[in-house]
């Protein structure tokens, strides 16, 4: 081993021995926990069950009363929420994001003072955002009704994050105002380091705005987008807090995290809930390994 590489590994070494302490070996005893029996209220008695948690009579992925199919099902539940949160949160939020990191991109006076102002919403902690619209979106005393009924769009006042036929879709709503900024921070970046001759050559050839945007612009940014989007998507197919603040993780809007959180802690299975915690970090990796497969065709396909 030469001395460069023992240099390497001396200084890779704390950071190696953090990982493992604060990563490695939670990930591993939450696997272990997994494939056991474990309750919160007995942890000496754990049992090891195998699969039991996973694909027995009662596990994540069995039909538990054999009457309903596995998406019915509060694990399968779980999911289909997770999934439709972060599919249209995080689609809308690139949409928005991009849009708003455009208009940043310009030349206008206070451009820096709207800048700082539009990071306001994603500054502001998860939990007090969350509480701040719980308290506007309340169905009794919630701003958010008496603005539309004053404006007549509604007729009565609706119970925005009770009424499963509009929980989820509101929590998106507030998900949505909190991490546009975000989005627009990294594709900001992106567009500030695009190169000025392209768009002067555009300029003088008389291209329309539009289609420069799809021929230049886009394929520019895209790798910068591409990161953007998987990191939000991975921090929306954890999502806990918002949904567990704004709606009390019901069944219409709980999350993975929610159900893996009822299941350790209100219910102090800590096996079946160590079960869930893993399916859930494979289901993320997954999502993450075809997201980016996905991405690196698209531009080798561009290249």
């Amino acid at each position: 081993m030469s001395s460069k590489t023992r240099t390497a590994w001396l200084f890779l070494a704390p950071m190696l021995v953090t990982l493992l302490i604060v990563a490695a070996w939670p990930l591993g005893r939450t696997i272990w926990f997994s494939f056991t029996d474990a309750n919160l209220n007995d942890m000496g008695a754990a049992r090891f069950v195998g699969l039991e948690n996973y694909f027995g009579e009662y596990g994540l992925f069995a039909n538990p009363n054999h009457t309903e199919g596995f998406w019915l099902s509060d694990w399968g539940i779980s999911i289909l929420n997770t999934l439709q949160f972060s599919l249209v949160s995080v689609l809308l939020e690139t949409m928005f994001g991009l849009g708003v990191a455009l208009l940043l991109n310009q030349e206008f006076k206070g451009r820096a003072l709207v800048r700082a102002a539009v990071l306001v919403p994603w500054a502001i902690p998860t939990i007090v955002s969350a509480k701040m619209w719980g308290w506007m979106l309340h169905d009794q005393f919630g701003v958010i009704n008496a603005i539309l009924q004053g404006w007549g769009l509604i007729d009565a006042k609706v119970a925005w994050t009770a009424d499963p036929q509009y929980a989820l879709w509101t929590v998106v709503v507030v998900d949505v105002w909190k991490t546009t900024p975000f989005m627009a921070l990294l594709i900001l970046a992106a567009l500030q380091t695009l190169p000025k001759d392209c768009y002067e050559a555009a300029h003088v050839d008389g291209v329309h705005p539009l289609r420069v945007f799809w021929s230049v612009t886009l394929p520019l940014i895209r790798p910068a987008l591409m990161v953007a989007v998987i990191f939000r998507l991975l921090d929306a197919l954890r999502v806990f807090d918002l949904i567990y603040v704004l709606t009390s993780n019901n069944n219409s809007t709980m999350s993975m995290s929610g159900f893996v959180r009822r299941e350790m802690v209100d219910n102090g299975y800590m096996g079946y809930g160590s079960a869930a915690s893993t399916a859930l970090f494979l289901i993320i990796g997954l999502a993450t390994v075809v997201y980016m497969r996905l991405g690196r065709m698209k531009l080798s396909e561009d290249a």
